[in-house]
């Protein structure tokens, strides 16, 4: 994952292009992230930094949180995250990341929660067809036999079943950045996002649709053919 952002869902609203057309967008709000902890290949095994977001009481930390932010030297945050870095970034403790390191048109991946549904059955959370909506019938809603007799004997893995659905991790890939509103620390996204308005979201670059650079192959030069050299020579 390459270095992103951390912030918080505001709410969807539109916005007008050059030509008036209308654009839904997705506003997020991310403040500057500090870098508390910068991660080595020497010591750690990997290229990475650790970002804090949303400031916080230090009285709500434990001990050896308000430490962990002691030794960085920034004020504490509620939230941490960490993100690999690529060739050429360099950071130190106590940077910013800000909203000004996407770029408008860029494609974005955003990570979040999606929002919690409770208890539900097979219709809602499976589109199952049911069953009959008639007096006689006494499965409207339910899924039926979810196993077979002698062979196999046992019921198959990934069998649509009643229960929790939503609150889950969710991504949505290769959306489009409208708007970066640098003195609003702000993010205009195309499209909706997952969870509820004031849930944590992270905004990466895509990893898909980035155009990849083709590189050119060595054309190894033509062994020379003893046949042909033969008759050549005649």
């Amino acid at each position: 994952m390459s270095v992103g952002i951390v912030g918080k869902k505001v709410g969807m609203t539109r916005v007008y292009d050059e030509t008036g057309i209308i654009i839904p967008v997705t506003v997020i709000s991310a403040d500057p992230n500090v870098v508390t902890q910068i991660k080595t290949q020497e010591k750690e095994g990997y290229s990475a930094i650790q970002v804090g977001f949303d400031l916080q009481k230090e009285s709500r930390l434990s001990k050896p949180v308000q430490g962990h932010y002691k030794k960085a030297g920034v004020a504490p945050r509620k939230t941490l995250k960490e993100f690999h870095l690529e060739a050429g970034d360099e950071f130190k403790i106590g940077d910013e990341v800000k909203v000004d390191r996407f770029k408008v048109g860029q494609v974005v991946d955003v990570i979040g929660v999606s929002k919690g549904k409770g208890f539900q059955g097979v219709v809602r959370k499976h589109n199952f067809k049911g069953g009959g909506a008639a007096h006689g019938s006494k499965s409207h809603r339910r899924n039926g036999a979810i196993g077979e007799r002698s062979t196999p004997g046992r019921v198959y893995k990934n069998q649509g079943m009643p229960g929790h659905m939503g609150d889950e991790a969710k991504t949505a890939q290769n959306l489009r950045v409208i708007q970066v509103r640098l003195e609003d620390n702000a993010l205009l996204i195309s499209g909706a996002v997952p969870g509820g308005n004031g849930s944590l979201v992270v905004v990466r670059t895509a990893i898909k649709g980035q155009p990849k650079p083709k590189a050119k192959a060595a054309v190894a030069p033509k062994a020379a053919n003893p046949a042909k050299e033969s008759k050549k020579k005649k």
